[in-house]
């Protein structure tokens, strides 16, 4: 049984799909004007994780994330510039440029964190119909109305608006916790449909019923999750950060429309820190997975110090955490290199794993079991059957690292470990270190045991 901490009600709750086996999921997908940074990546791998204990529990999983390309404004209540238009200027390319450079960018980061890839990822560019389409639905519900800059939602006609992020309406005031727009009938009112500036020519606008421009940000997900999905679907993701005005948003539209749920579970991991502040590009401390990797971290590691920490909990970013992580992570390929083929695992350590992770995705919990077995006394083959199977979830490439470290030497390589041994057998020790360095220049390490030598690739 999954129990999982849903945003909507505040509390832990047993988890059914909708419609039997049948698991359908949306992910906030990133906006793609710049490289996503590891706060970012923390959201994915976190869908990630849930995607993998549902597959795990025998569920079927349909998961879609979107790509925003288009209508995200620098400020979140839309005020401000299209930041896609933005890039595009400031790099001297076009929107449609910086998309495909930096979406083709995030699918690599994706990839190297082991995440696997959304059943779909639809751009926002590539659904401005069905954008329109459920504009004019809530149009002739009569919850929009017309500004000098667009077309708005009226949050007042819905009696829980902002019950998500358990927003208090009433409370707010212009300039305060939102952007000041004199032509909104409330604080917390929303575009849809934004219009192009007379003075230019935006690269990406579109006609509609309204006039020449391009939709507001949350319309994007409320149109392409009801259409992959339907609506409603079993689960939201996003990063917390989405809570006060994005999910609340999507919520109020697509609830307006319909008159009836978006999802009936939501769920977000927490922000990544620096020196205790959160970690974003306005606050200009942005850390990239490339970077990390320039500093010799993998990306797998990255993964590793996530997984340590719970998804609802902030996680304070520093080198040294990640170079513990990172020797971690290489100290576990290293313990399993020298088992032998798996075999019949540890059911009691596999049942305390499951436990964990159907608990709300207890990550740190199920990494301490992780180790638990690696220290315990069964034979390495048993850990190694558990291992694997603890693996499916944690996504940290276990199999495939033993696999690469057990790979037959080469030629070469035997024969340098077969003159080493024979000297020292004559007590040819200074030879012997020798072919030693040799054997390490190859990119192998060798260990001498009452066996013999154990010889294996470096990590």
């Amino acid at each position: 049984m999954m129990r999982l901490l849903n945003t909507l009600t505040g509390q832990k709750e047993e988890f059914k799909p909708i419609l039997g086996d049948e698991v359908k999921i949306y992910s906030c997908g990133p906006t793609v004007y710049d490289y996503a940074h590891i706060g970012n990546m923390r959201a994915y791998i976190f869908s990630d994780m849930l995607k993998r204990t549902l597959l795990y529990n025998k569920y079927r999983v349909r998961h879609i994330m979107n790509i925003t390309d288009v209508g995200h404004l620098t400020g979140d209540r839309d005020m401000g510039r299209d930041k896609m238009e933005i890039s595009a200027q400031e790099q001297n390319k076009t929107a449609w440029e910086i998309a495909s450079y930096y979406t083709d960018a995030f699918l690599n980061d994706i990839k190297e964190l082991n995440i696997i890839l959304p059943d779909k990822l639809p751009k926002a560019t590539d659904h401005i119909k069905e954008m329109i389409a459920l504009i004019e639905v809530l149009e002739k519900k009569d919850f929009t109305y017309k500004t000098s800059d667009g077309i708005y939602f009226d949050t007042s006609k819905l009696t829980d608006y902002g019950k998500l992020a358990k927003l208090d309406t009433e409370g707010l005031q212009e300039g305060a916790r939102v952007e000041i727009n004199k032509d909104k009938k409330n604080p917390t009112d929303f575009a849809l449909w934004k219009f192009s500036p007379t003075d230019q020519k935006r690269q990406m606008e579109w006609k509609s019923p309204w006039g020449i421009g391009f939709p507001g940000w949350h319309i994007e997900c409320s149109a392409m999750s009801t259409k992959y999905l339907g609506q409603p679907f079993d689960i939201h993701t996003g990063g917390i950060d989405h809570i006060p005005v994005h999910h609340t948003n999507e919520i109020a539209q697509s609830e307006a429309a319909y008159g009836k749920p978006l999802a009936n579970f939501w769920l977000h991991s927490e922000f990544v820190m620096i020196d205790e502040g959160r970690m974003g590009k306005s606050e200009g401390n942005l850390i990239t997975l490339q970077a990390l990797k320039n500093k010799g971290c993998s990306p797998l590691a990255y993964r590793y110090f996530v997984l340590g920490a719970h998804y609802r909990s902030k996680l304070n970013f520093t080198f040294a955490a990640i170079d513990g992580a990172q020797n971690a992570l290489s100290n576990l390929y290293s313990t399993i290199s020298e088992y032998q083929e798996p075999k019949i695992g540890c059911a009691e350590f596999e049942r305390q794993f499951l436990e964990a992770i159907n608990d709300d995705l207890d990550t740190p919990r199920a990494l301490a079991i992780l180790w638990d077995i690696v220290r315990s006394d069964y034979p390495g083959e048993a850990k190694l059957e558990s291992l694997f199977e603890f693996d499916k979830i944690l996504g940290l490439s276990l199999k495939e690292t033993w696999e690469e470290l057990r790979r037959p030497l080469p030629d070469d390589v035997q024969k340098l470990v077969h003159d080493r041994e024979q000297e020292r057998q004559n007590n040819s020790w200074e030879k012997a270190d020798e072919l030693r360095k040799e054997i390490e220049s190859a990119g192998f390490e060798i260990k001498d045991t009452d066996k013999g030598p154990l010889v294996k690739r470096k990590l």
